[in-house]
């Protein structure tokens, strides 16, 4: 049992570690930011290709944005007082976006998140 237990030591230390996880998504006015569980944080302009994969991020995301052309008519006003300020690209845009982890399992995000 003595001479086991440094051989489990090793072996366990020698065991590949699974591969980091998505921890979070975050959509601006132009970028997609993943947070994955390691600490990685991949970004992508997503106004330039709304649909598209993050293959440098791990082992690769994929991702859709789909903006929401027509939002309620209390989005339109607060759009319409920032953008009076000056201040585009302050809100995050109504949006639903589409994540596909590596084993091709999709998870639905939608920006701004949902409050409570």
């Amino acid at each position: 049992m003595r001479r086991l237990f440094p051989l489990l030591l090793l072996a366990a230390c020698a065991a590949p570690a699974g591969s980091p996880g998505l921890q979070s998504v975050r959509l601006t006015d132009r970028t997609l930011d993943l947070r994955l569980s390691d600490g990685t944080l991949c970004r992508a302009d997503w106004r330039a290709a709304p649909v598209g994969r993050m293959d440098g991020c791990g082992a690769g995301y994929g991702y859709a944005v789909t903006v929401e052309d027509n939002p309620n008519l209390a989005r339109q006003l607060v759009e319409g007082v920032f953008l009076a300020l000056g201040a585009e690209g302050v809100l995050a845009p109504m949006a639903e976006v589409v994540i596909t982890e590596p084993g091709g399992t999709d998870r639905v995000y939608v920006s701004p998140p949902p409050r409570g």
